[in-house]
C-alpha cells in the first residue's frame, strides 16, 4: 500500500457534476483538492449511463452550470434535452476548459473513509491500494449511482447476456435479430425501449409498474432559441430559482378547484403541448389535492389510451398511483412502440418473474426465451452509493449502521458524529426534485462558505448537531406529509430496494430550502457545532 499526497485540504469522491465543481471551488479558495472517481473519466451519472435513448429530462439550457457567465454563452447545446453523449462533451469540456484532470484520480474507488478523532482529519483507501488524508471529506457520489438489480433466482444458468441501464458498455449493444427482454419502465426503460424494440426481432417489455409518462416534445435547439436565452440569462436562472423545483417553467397559481372545467381542459391541454416536467407547474394543487391529481392522472392516461391501438395493451399501461408521486417521465414516442408487432407487453403483478432459466425467464406459468436481458430498474437512490462505502465518524460510528432505519442529515449536507465531512445533494435536501445542477452549486457554494468560515476563525471542525438533525428530519418529513407524494411506493421513499427503510428523503421545496441556508450561516452556522484550534 502506497501513500499519495500525504495530507490535503480537502478530499473529494466522486467525480460528476457536483464533484467537478467542487474541486473548482475548492481551487479558488486556496486549497490543496483531490477528486477520487471510480470510473475512468469524469461525468458520473452521465459516463456509466449510455443505454440507448438516454437524456436529461431538463432543458438543456437550464442543465447546465451558471457559475461561470463566459461558460454559459460560449456552449452551443444542439437540442431542448441534451443526449447522454452531449452532455459527457459537455463536462469533458469543463475538465479541459478549467484544467481540472491533474487533480483526479481515476479508476480509484473510494473503498474506506474514516475520521481520526484525535488528528480531525479523514482518511480515505481506494480499491489501488492509495491512502489520502485531508482535513475535509467531500462526498459527491451522487443520488442515483448504486445500481439497484432484482434478486432473481438462478440467474447464474443464463446463457445470455445481462444489462442494466445504469452500467452500460461503452462499446455500445447491437440487438440485431435478438430476442430481448426489458426489466422496468421508469425513466430508463421508457426512453431506452423504443430504440430497442427498432433493433430486436422480438422485444418483451416486463412492466412492474406502469408509469405516467408525456411526450418530451424534443427538437433541435436552433440558434436564436440560445440567443433569447443567453441574451438574458441572470434573469432566466433567477426565475427558475424561484419555483418549487428550480426549473425554469411557468407555474399555475390557480388550484384546479377554483377553476371552470374547460379552464382545465385548456391547462392541460397546454401542458401536453409544452411536455416534459413542464406538468408539475399545472395546478397550484397538483400534488396537494387528490381530485385535483386524478383530473391530470386521467388526462394523461386517456391520451396514452389514444395513442396505443390494443385496448387490453392500454389498460396495462395504464397508471394507477398518485400522478407526480414518482418521478414524471418523459419520453418520444414510448406508447406508440406498443403498436409494434415485435413488441408485446407483460405485467409482472399478473406473472411474477420466478426465475432465470438457461434460454431465458420463467414468468408466471411460461417459460419465455431471451438472448438478453435488460434491467431497467433503476438505483438505490441518495443512499445507495455512500453505503458501498465503508464510512466511519466519531469513534468507529458506521455511517450504515447510523442510517439503519433512515438517512439522518442536516440539510442534507452533514450528519451528526461525521465531523468534516459533507455530502451534496444529500438525503435531507431538495436534490433529486429539483433541477440538479442549480441545487449541486447551491450545495458546493454552501460547503464551501462553511470550509472558508472555519479557515479564517481558526475552527478546526464543523459538525451537525444532534438536535438540528432530529428538528430537520422532522421537518422533512412534515413537509412530504403534507402532500401526496407519500402515497405511492417511490424510490424517493427508497421502495424500489427490498428491506430499504421506507423514509421519505429529499426535500420538497427548492426556494424555501435556499432561505432557511441563507438563515442558518447569517446565524453564525446555527445547527452546527464548530469547534476551535
Amino acid at each position: 500500500m502506497s501513500t499519495k499526497n500525504s495530507h490535503l485540504d480537502v478530499i473529494i469522491v466522486g467525480a460528476g457534476f457536483a464533484g467537478l465543481y467542487m474541486l473548482h471551488s475548492a481551487r479558488k479558495s486556496g486549497l490543496s483538492a483531490i477528486v477520487l472517481e471510480a470510473g475512468a473519466g469524469a461525468g458520473g451519472t452521465w459516463y456509466w449511463n449510455r443505454y440507448p435513448g438516454a437524456r436529461c429530462d431538463v432543458p438543456s439550457m437550464e442543465y447546465s452550470y451558471q457559475f461561470d457567465d463566459e461558460l454559459q454563452q460560449e456552449w452551443q447545446w444542439t437540442e431542448r434535452y441534451a443526449s447522454q453523449p452531449e452532455i459527457l462533451s459537455y463536462i469533458n469540456h469543463i475538465v479541459e476548459r478549467f484544467k481540472l484532470a491533474d487533480d483526479i484520480v481515476f479508476n480509484a474507488r473510494a473503498k474506506t473513509a474514516h475520521f481520526d478523532d484525535a488528528t480531525n482529519a479523514w482518511t480515505v483507501k481506494t480499491s489501488t491500494n492509495e491512502t489520502y488524508s485531508a482535513q475535509f471529506c467531500v462526498f459527491a457520489s451522487g443520488c442515483l449511482s448504486g445500481t439497484n438489480i432484482p434478486d432473481i433466482e438462478n440467474r447464474e444458468s443464463f446463457a445470455g447476456q445481462i444489462y442494466h441501464t445504469g452500467n452500460w458498455p461503452h462499446e455500445g449493444v447491437d440487438f440485431s435479430g435478438l430476442e430481448v427482454a426489458v426489466v422496468g419502465t421508469g425513466s430508463s426503460g421508457i426512453q431506452s425501449i423504443p430504440l430497442i424494440a427498432e433493433q430486436a426481432a422480438k422485444l418483451s417489455v416486463l412492466q412492474r409498474t406502469p408509469s405516467f409518462t408525456v411526450p418530451a416534445h424534443n427538437h433541435p435547439l436552433a440558434a436564436e432559441e440560445q440567443n433569447a436565452v443567453k441574451s438574458n440569462y441572470p434573469d432566466f436562472r433567477t426565475h427558475a430559482s424561484k419555483q418549487f423545483t428550480g426549473n425554469d417553467f411557468s407555474a399555475n397559481e390557480r388550484l384546479a378547484t377554483e377553476m371552470s372545467a374547460e379552464e382545465i381542459q385548456t391547462e392541460c391541454d397546454r401542458r401536453w403541448e409544452l411536455g416534459g416536467l413542464n406538468w408539475y407547474g399545472a395546478f397550484a394543487d397538483l400534488l396537494l389535492d387528490q381530485k385535483t391529481n386524478d383530473i391530470a392522472a386521467k388526462y394523461v392516461n386517456q391520451k396514452m389510451h389514444e395513442l396505443v391501438r390494443d385496448d387490453n395493451v392500454a389498460l396495462t399501461l395504464t397508471a394507477d398511483s398518485v400522478f407526480g408521486c414518482k418521478r414524471l417521465c418523459a419520453d418520444t414516442d414510448y406508447y406508440e412502440t406498443f403498436n409494434k408487432p415485435n413488441v408485446n407487453l407483460i405485467d409482472l403483478r399478473e406473472t411474477p418473474i420466478r426465475s432465470f432459466t438457461k434460454n431465458g425467464m420463467m414468468i408466471g406459468s411460461e417459460d419465455y426465451s431471451f438472448d438478453a436481458v435488460v434491467f431497467a430498474t433503476g438505483f438505490d437512490a441518495m443512499t445507495g452509493a455512500l453505503n458501498r462505502i465503508d464510512i466511519r465518524g466519531r469513534e468507529g460510528l458506521s455511517l450504515k449502521d447510523k442510517w439503519s432505519a433512515g438517512p439522518l442529515t442536516y440539510l442534507g449536507i452533514q450528519t451528526a458524529e461525521f465531523p468534516n465531512m459533507f455530502i451534496i445533494t444529500g438525503p435531507g435536501s431538495p436534490s433529486v426534485l429539483t433541477n440538479m445542477l442549480p441545487s449541486i452549486e447551491q450545495h458546493v457554494d454552501l460547503i464551501s462558505g462553511a470550509i472558508n468560515h472555519l479557515r479564517e476563525n481558526e475552527f478546526v471542525s464543523i459538525e451537525a448537531s444532534p438536535s438540528a438533525e432530529t428538528a430537520w428530519v422532522a421537518h422533512v418529513n412534515e413537509v412530504a406529509a403534507s402532500t401526496l407524494l407519500l402515497n405511492c411506493n417511490s424510490w424517493y421513499l427508497g421502495a424500489n430496494v427490498p428491506g430499504k427503510p421506507r423514509v421519505f428523503m429529499p426535500y420538497l421545496g427548492y426556494p424555501e430550502y435556499v432561505e432557511k441556508c441563507e438563515q442558518v450561516v447569517n446565524s453564525d452556522y446555527e445547527g452546527f457545532t464548530l469547534t476551535p484550534a
